[in-house]
């Protein structure tokens, strides 16, 4: 069965542990490359990953983008979002459909 994993902060990642959700915190982004790594050698279908990581795991991220997993979810940190994330699924969604339609 695959596992949906969320990976950050311990501030931003703790409160996904109540819904049920595998969560790594990391404090570097050094140890958030290794975990995601690791996440992807698994069996780990969707990593969610806080944008203020995510910012500075641009090669990493590109790597997985076009395989099948692990889907690789920008998500807003403790300190907000930085718009990363809805920009990519713009992206994804003019890619997908042709247009944009949000």
């Amino acid at each position: 069965m695959y596992k949906i994993a969320v990976l950050g902060d311990r501030d931003s990642v703790l409160g996904f542990k109540a819904l049920g959700l595998d969560v790594y915190p990391a404090e570097t982004v050094e140890e958030a490359k290794t975990i995601l790594h690791r996440l992807a050698s698994e069996d780990c279908a969707i990593v969610y990953l806080t944008e203020q990581l995510g910012v500075q795991m641009e090669e990493e991220i590109a790597r997985y983008k076009d395989e099948m997993k692990p889907a690789i979810i920008l998500i807003p940190g403790k300190d907000g979002s930085l718009g990363i994330g809805m920009a990519n699924v713009t992206r994804a969604v003019e890619r997908a459909v042709g247009a944009d339609i949000l």
